[in-house]
This record gives C-alpha cells, structure tokens and sequence, in this order.
C-alpha cells in the first residue's frame, strides 16, 4: 500500500518544470542546449523595486505581514486596477497570495465543489486542470485549434454548459498561445454565461502588461460581469519579479473572504520585503516594462520570420505574452535513425537530444500537434534554437 494520498499520485507533474529540469542535467553534462521551455522574463527586476526591497529590510519589515496582505499593497492593486481597466475595487475585495500559481490555487480550492464542472479552452496552460482535479471537480475540455485562434467561441462555451458547470477560466494574453480575445469576444461570451446563473469566471490576466497593439480586456469589464469574475494576475511576468513570488486576485467580496480564510491556514501573509517591493512596482514607474515588452514585440516578430522559413510549420501571430505555438503535426509519421515521430512530446524530445533544443509538447497544454516556445531569451539564443529547429526537422525523413 503506498503512503502517498491518491490525489497526489494523480497528479501529473508539470511539463514546463520537467523540461525545464531535464534541460538544466542536459546542461550540467556539458551539453549546449538552447532551452526555450521556461516561462520567464530574461529581464532583471527593475532596480526602483529592488531599492524598495531594500529599504523594507533597513526598516525591519520582517514580522508577519496580514494574511490577506499590507493594506498599501491592497490599495496599490486596486488604484492598478481602477487605472488600467477602470474597474473599481476595494481592498476588501483583494487577496495577495504567493504568485500567481498560488492565487489560482485559492480561487479555485475556495469555489469549486466535488462534482462542479470547470470548461477550460484548450490549449490551456498546463497547472489549470490538475488544480480542478485537486478540488475534485471535473475539467471539461473544450479544444480551440489554431483555426479559431485558439479561442473559445460563444457557440463552442453554449454547448459545453451542463447543470453542473461552476467556472469557466479564461487565460487573455494567453499561456502557452499568445492569443488574447477582443471586447468583442468576450461580450459575446457574456451573453452565453448571462444565460446560465452561478457561473463565475476566473480570468487569468498574468501577461496583461505584454501586448503588442491589441489592447487587453477584462471579462470583468464586460457590462453585468464584474459581479461574477475573479481577477487573477501577479508581479512576475509584466514586472520581472518571477522569483519574488507574489500573486493577486480581485474578485466579489464573498470570494475574496474565502480566499483569505483559506490562504490563512495554509500558508499565511506573504513574505514581507517581496510585498514592499510590489507596492513599489504598482505605483512606480512602468517604464522599464514597457522597453520589456517592446524588446518581446522585436523578439516575436523575429522569430516568426525565422520560423515561417521552414517548410510544413504553421503559424498564427500572437499579440500578447511571450511564447509561439507552432503546429508542426506535417512531420508527425517521419522518422529519424529508425525512430518515428508520432506526437508533440516525441517531437520535443528529438528536438531536445538530437537538436539540443527544449520546448514543451502541446500534449501538456490539453492539445496536440504542436510545440510551445518561449522567446523571452536573446536574439543570439532565438537565432540558434530556430537554425537547429530547421536543420533538425529537415533531417526528418
């Protein structure tokens, strides 16, 4: 009999961090791989946030902060809020919790029942389902190929209702696509959910500050929506701060309390000197945000170039976040040194040892035939993994 509880041995473990891992011992034995797999800005924090880290410790801001968080940083969520979508909050309403991961964590465990069911377009970043199935609700998967722009459309969203639907999650920029949906896409899934009482919306708005030209929408701005979307985003991807690991949700009051309650007996207030940092980031200069995303908008255009250079790739130009999905499902059945190509993760795993490039297979993010890299690294890295991309799919027979 195993000692480990059933939910943890359900459980898949996450592909980005496998990759992620497998690349670093790849590393380790000397190897030169170019790992596009990690979702993480290769920026440094600003050092305006940093200097208010700083000053956090020379005035020993080392004690227990509140379990929802300082009021000052409460406040600076919600004056982010009422600046960027015009969205008006109370700090009453805001949880800050230990990143974004853990915010989902929150409103997810603090919603949802046994049985519930949770429609989740796919492709969809990888944690989103496990977490449904920690709180033992049901995933339901609704697939959004690249010919819809891997969006969920209000005919698609009427179909997958049921009963027993509790939550859809919406993910604008999104992870693992880069697609972002209009105001117009929304209000038209709006007029679905305004239809079925008792759905709530978690949308997912971590890459928010990453766009290029299309400007973001909040399901929570859509008319008659507030009231039943939970805001979720973090400091890590538009601020630079991923390891600084702090998250926030804005969401109706009763879900804001019972985020705080629970987060109260798991893991308490978040560290100190990483919420002073964040009040810093939120009220403070966004300039060096800003150059971030017009350096990913370069990158992106770049590495779209070189991509569409090779034959049989599919692509669609992504206006937010920083990762490309290409469909490369032409070269599935083609083989190398007597090894067939089936899928994405044997893909990933021939352009990882024999191109000595990591990406992430499509498979993880609840659909197949492609593969997701990240272009937040160098253009010398971006050019490298593309050359090897091209050359090791050429070798395919």
């Amino acid at each position: 009999m195993s000692s480990i509880s059933h939910r943890i041995l359900n459980m898949a473990e996450s592909a980005t961090i496998a990759m992620s891992q497998k690349c670093r011992e790849l590393q380790a034995e000397g190897l030169d791989i170019v790992n596009l797999s990690i979702g993480e800005p290769d920026f440094n924090t600003p050092d305006h946030i940093k200097k208010a880290a700083i000053e956090a410790l020379d005035k020993n801001m080392t004690h227990y902060p509140p379990v929802a968080g300082y009021p000052e940083l409460r406040k600076a969520v919600c004056e982010r809020l009422k600046r960027d979508l015009g969205l008006d909050y109370d700090m009453s309403q805001v949880c800050i919790s230990a990143g974004g991961k853990h915010t989902l964590a929150n409103v997810i465990m603090s919603v949802l029942d046994p049985g519930d069911e949770v429609v989740i377009p796919a492709p969809y970043w990888v944690t989103y389902s496990e977490l449904v199935k920690l709180a033992e609700a049901k995933v339901v998967t609704v697939e959004c190929g690249i010919e819809q722009d891997f969006k969920i459309t209000a005919e698609q969203l009427e179909k997958a209702i049921t009963p027993k639907t509790k939550m859809l999650m919406i993910n604008s920029p999104s992870n693992p696509t880069g697609a972002m949906y209009t105001r117009e896409e929304l209000e038209s899934l709006a007029e679905v959910l305004k239809r079925h009482e008792g759905i709530v919306v978690l949308a997912d708005e971590i890459y928010d500050m990453i766009t290029y030209g299309q400007p973001h929408c909040s399901m929570a701005q859509i008319d008659g929506m507030k009231d039943r979307t939970i805001i979720c985003n973090g400091m890590s991807k538009g601020y630079a701060m991923t390891g600084w690991r702090v998250g926030y949700m804005a969401a109706p009051v009763e879900i804001a309390k019972a985020c705080i309650k629970l987060q109260g007996q798991f893991t308490s207030g978040v560290n100190t000197i990483a919420e002073a940092a964040s009040i810093a980031a939120l009220r403070e200069s966004d300039e060096p945000s800003r150059k971030m995303t017009e350096e990913f908008h370069r990158r992106r255009d770049m590495m779209l170039e070189l991509l569409r250079q090779i034959p049989g790739i599919k692509l669609q130009t992504p206006p937010g976040a920083f990762y490309l999905f290409p469909d490369v499902s032409s070269y599935f059945g083609k083989s190398y040194e007597g090894k067939k190509i089936e899928n994405s993760a044997d893909m990933v795993y021939y352009l990882l040892t024999v191109g000595h490039v990591a990406t992430v297979a499509s498979s993880a993010f609840g659909i197949e035939g492609h593969i997701r890299l990240s272009y937040a690294a160098s253009e010398e890295k971006l050019r490298k993994a593309a050359e090897r991309i091209k050359k090791a799919l050429a070798d395919l027979k």
